[in-house]
């Protein structure tokens, strides 16, 4: 049996924001990174214990979700699993020993977690990945949301999409077990500056070869609709040359 007949043209992403991309990206990098660093010496300098600090710190991850769930006017899978490990990590933070180290610890293994949910996504009818990537590269409209709701028709978005996670998994828990041994041999101090870093050290490794390795999905999977394409169009004028000149005879 024939498979059916690719269709015409892909659809193209809708026209973004690069303002707004650009703005989210900011208020992620700064909410995230610089003001949890700029909290917790602040506090610790003016008399707050190293425990305190660091989980006052951690607040500013939680303004950042909760702007990017009013900018957008929606709680969407994203910021669902965003809110979701922020409560995880509150809880973690709170319960079992008060101490900085003790906290980092269990930064590390909210973070491992993360890995570990990637990895069981893989189980689920769409990986978490697909959820992130709706996220980052669309702008939060109806028209761009149903562009990439549409790609998941194509067997090798969902090939990237499974891959991709596959990538994000493994690497959170391999950053986060390093982590982890180097909370044991350094100072908390050191610690809280550098692990932000890391942590975005990590991801930024990441999005840079889930860029490239996006690149190439997307060249493949154009080529090989092109190639389809091409077949249907020879099948088509196969059988415009086979079929009689003068139709059936009376």
């Amino acid at each position: 049996m024939s498979s059916p007949p690719a269709p015409s043209a892909r659809p193209a992403p809708p026209a973004r924001s690069r303002v707004a991309t650009a703005l989210g990206w900011i208020l992620t990098i700064g909410l995230n990174v610089v003001a949890p660093i700029v909290t917790y010496h602040m506090l610790k300098d003016h008399g707050w214990s190293e425990f305190a600090a660091l989980l006052a710190g951690g607040a500013w991850p939680v303004l950042d979700s909760a702007i990017h769930v009013a900018w957008r006017r929606k709680l969407d899978e994203f910021a669902v699993v965003t809110l979701v490990f922020l409560g995880i990590t509150a809880v973690v933070s709170l319960v079992g020993a008060h101490s900085a180290h003790a906290l980092l610890l269990k930064d590390s293994g909210v973070t491992a977690l993360f890995g570990l949910l990637c990895l069981a996504t893989l189980l689920a009818s769409r990986p978490l990945m697909f959820y992130f990537g709706r996220k980052f590269a669309t702008d939060g409209t109806p028209e761009s949301t149903a562009w990439w709701n549409g790609l998941w028709q194509y067997e090798g978005f969902r090939t990237t999409m499974r891959t991709m996670t596959l990538v994000w998994g493994v690497a959170y828990v391999v950053e986060a077990l390093v982590r982890v041994a180097l909370s044991f041999v350094l100072s908390v101090d050191t610690m809280v500056t550098i692990s932000p870093f890391m942590i975005y050290a990590t991801l930024g490794g990441l999005a840079l070869w889930t860029a490239r390795y996006g690149k190439r999905s997307q060249a493949e999977g154009e080529r090989r609709f092109a190639e389809a394409a091409a077949q249907e169009a020879e099948a088509k004028e196969a059988a415009n040359r086979d079929a009689p000149a003068g139709g059936s005879p009376a």
